[in-house]
């Protein structure tokens, strides 16, 4: 298992470097000087100057220049930012807990739907229900996100009113920042008007959530069928249906705990798609995380946020593929058993 981590670990490695090194060239492709494009500092004093050129060794040739970018980046250094002039990195950890609560209630949203969907559409005997269930997920599968975001908003928030369509809370609450998540920072608050910011933050993030979950649920949904129906045919279930035990206690405590490692191994296959469903949605509904941090940024030509932005995303997406196929064959009781054999 040791040398199993092991590899993961230089596939995490080697992956993000290349990743780097792609960013490394394209910051040497954008249409401005290259020390303003390394820093955000548009017109550079000569110390300063000085100083760019002995961080990022732009005297030296490109493989010594793309080590020093590469110690500027894992150091924390991304730059200031062209339109704020803050840090980048105090930026980048700003808006990083907004795009992680959005993600966080997606994901609660979707497997919480869609697994008791998935295993209904599993066991139900009635055709109707099955193809009802599976067109659903082929119909949110198929839906575009940005047309789906813009449709909810329109009916829930401007027809109907009954749901904001933008922005993470109402401008009349004044939450202190403590975690930067904004349903926990509330819960921290000892303000008096602590319980109705609650409700207005959960009212905020129902129309994003269950937008961005769209897609994953219909992943969740037919992989849970799938991998029910094929659970559900093993040799221990049938001995356990021979031995008389309740069905819901067969699907609860056998059939579904060995049906979700392949769903596990499904979600992290589509971290990708994931991220750039929730860029767009963050941009439909205002939603101050990264996404529509990363747009802004791009708008404006802010080549520092675009690099900050880019690299913090693609570094998250390459460990969260790895830690979930590591979960997978921890979980996973025949993933163990080729480990073992290979090594």
């Amino acid at each position: 298992m040791l040398k199993y981590l092991l590899r993961r670990l230089n596939l995490f490695l080697a992956t993000s470097l290349v990743m780097i090194g792609v960013l490394f060239y394209a910051t040497g492709q954008f249409p401005v000087e290259r020390t303003f494009a390394l820093t955000g500092i548009h017109s550079p004093s000569a110390s300063q100057l000085v100083q760019i050129e002995q961080d990022y060794k732009l005297d030296s040739n490109k493989a010594m220049q793309f080590i020093a970018y590469l110690q500027q980046r894992l150091g924390g250094n991304l730059g200031v930012s062209v339109t704020s002039h803050q840090s980048v990195a105090m930026e980048l950890s700003t808006v990083l807990p907004a795009s992680f609560e959005l993600a966080f209630m997606a994901a609660v949203i979707a497997i919480g739907l869609g697994v008791p969907l998935g295993v209904l559409a599993s066991q139900s005997q009635h055709k109707l229900t099955q193809n009802t269930i599976m067109a659903i997920t082929l119909t949110g599968y198929s839906v575009p996100v940005f047309w789906l975001g813009l449709y909810l908003s329109l009916w829930f928030g401007v027809d109907l009113g009954w749901l904001p369509i933008s922005g993470q809370l109402n401008l009349l609450y004044e939450i202190k920042p403590v975690t930067g998540f904004m349903l926990v920072d509330i819960l921290l608050s000892d303000s008096q008007y602590r319980i109705p910011a609650f409700k207005d933050a959960l009212l905020h993030i129902i129309l994003p959530a269950t937008t961005l979950a769209v897609l994953p649920f219909t992943v969740v949904v037919r992989s849970t069928r799938s991998a029910m129906m094929n659970v559900m045919n093993q040799t221990f279930i049938r001995a356990a249906e021979a031995r008389g035990m309740h069905t819901n206690t067969i699907i609860l405590r056998h059939a579904l705990p060995n049906a979700l490692i392949p769903v596990l191994k499904h979600l992290g296959l589509m971290l990708g798609s994931f991220a750039s469903y929730a860029i767009v949605v963050e941009v439909i509904f205002s939603w101050p995380g990264v996404g529509s941090w990363l747009v802004s940024g791009i708008y404006q030509r802010d080549y520092t946020v675009i690099q900050g932005g880019i690299l913090a995303v693609a570094l998250l997406i390459i460990f969260l593929s790895i830690l979930i196929e590591v979960l997978h064959t921890v979980f996973n009781p025949l993933s163990r058993k080729d480990l073992y054999a290979s090594s």
